[in-house]
């Protein structure tokens, strides 16, 4: 019964997690602790000093190229998953895939102006 018990895969799981934890704090206690003046914080190149600039991000053009990785990714594993069917099958599936992508070529060049 109790080798069934520290066999287990829930016991085997917390108890990596109490070591890894144990670890982490023992490691947090008896590490060197830095002190963190101005100097250190402050943003340092070449020894000049620049004002810290906003970044402007496009996110939806981000989301657009994400989609279309997500669709040759999905075309990708579909083709690879029949492979063995009739030469139909993939065939409709790579049809699709270029459909989504004929009908989303617009809104990417809409986009990227």
């Amino acid at each position: 019964m109790w080798i069934e018990i520290f066999t287990s895969l829930p016991f085997a799981f917390a108890v990596s997690i109490v070591v890894a934890t144990l670890i982490y704090w023992y490691g947090g206690k008896i590490g060197a602790k830095g002190s963190k003046t101005s100097v250190k914080l402050s943003q340092y190149a070449c020894g000049e000093y620049f004002m810290a600039e906003k970044l402007q991000v496009n996110v939806e053009r981000f989301f657009i190229y994400a989609v279309y990785f997500l669709i040759f990714d999905i075309l990708a594993f579909m083709l690879a998953t029949s492979l063995l069917s009739p030469g139909l099958v993939p065939a409709m599936y790579a049809l699709i895939t270029l459909l989504a992508i004929i009908l989303l070529m617009p809104f990417l060049r809409i986009k990227t102006r």
